[in-house]
């Protein structure tokens, strides 16, 4: 039943969002989107389904070829990704739901909405790179561990469909945390995957419940903010149109994968995630404009 619930928020979300979408793009006479926006769309979800993450690359996409001013970048990818997150979750809780915890499942949904609801004030108060390089470097130690377990040079885990009280109790406090943190461009996909890889659980069952908090977090703010803010909203559908197949190619991949190819693909995302951060963090030009969380507000 709560699984169904679930299902049934989301797609109901989803469409409510996505019409609201559409809503802006007649008004504004920019109902047709724009062609690389869709190929931005489709390529970086692709590889955000498999955990890797789509901001950054957007982010660095964006900034080089102009097709967003920087101080609405954010919300741009916000309302544009939010439809195509939420697709991940249905898609997931459908093909993978079923095989976790439930409880588990819902505590970590419930926490990272939470911790999305509180992390704009937080994210406007607070030194965004020193927030970026702990986490990076923390990400960095969690893939080295990660791989000494594929290894075999240190016990891997990787099987268990749900976890005893006291690590559920961490992952639900963690989910929260990161909803904290998805105010300062560190998304929940590389921390969760690694998270509960290094608890044991099969990686696979990850995706469900990353996926479903995303979707949920993003659909709490973005139908607040699709009347708020004026965007170019051929980006936007763009984003949201190219994303939904490479969605559905990239979510069959994931449910299909051998667990050991998974388990490296942990690895590579971890450590990628690690360094985009440290990357960011180190640069003298952010990558998230410094007026995001001034944008954010508008939520």
């Amino acid at each position: 039943m709560l699984l169904v619930l679930l299902v049934a928020g989301l797609s109901i979300g989803a469409a409510g969002l996505f019409f609201a979408i559409v809503r802006e793009a007649v008004k504004t006479n920019q109902v047709v989107p724009k062609g690389e926006a869709l190929a931005l769309g489709a390529v970086t979800n692709f590889f955000d389904t498999l955990g890797i993450g789509s901001f950054a690359p957007t982010i660095a996409w964006f900034r080089f070829r102009k097709m967003v001013p920087d101080r609405l970048i954010p919300l741009t990818m916000f309302i544009g990704y939010t439809v195509p997150a939420i697709l991940q979750g249905v898609i997931f809780l459908i093909l993978l739901g079923v095989k976790v915890d439930l409880y588990l499942l819902t505590g970590c949904v419930v926490a990272i909405v939470l911790g999305g609801y509180w992390s704009v004030p937080l994210a406007a108060r607070s030194p965004v790179r020193l927030i970026q390089t702990i986490i990076g470097i923390a990400l960095l130690i969690a893939a080295f561990f990660y791989c000494l377990a594929n290894l075999g040079l240190m016990p891997a885990g990787g099987t268990a469909t749900s976890l005893p009280l006291s690590l559920a109790i961490v992952a639900i406090v963690a989910n929260f945390i990161f909803g904290l943190l998805l105010s300062f461009g560190v998304g929940n996909y590389a921390p969760s995957l690694a998270m509960f890889s290094l608890m044991g659980m099969d990686p696979r069952l990850a995706f469900p419940i990353m996926a479903a908090g995303a979707g949920f977090a993003g659909l709490a703010a973005g139908t607040q903010c699709v009347r708020k803010v004026k965007l170019d909203w051929r980006v936007v559908l763009g984003l949201t149109i190219g994303a939904i197949p490479s969605v559905l190619i990239a979510a069959f991949i994931v449910k299909e994968m051998d667990l050991v190819i998974l388990r490296w693909l942990v690895v590579v995302v971890v450590t990628y995630a690690g360094i985009t951060l440290l990357y960011t963090a180190l640069r003298k030009a952010e990558l998230v404009p410094t007026d995001a969380a001034g944008a954010a507000v508008t939520h």
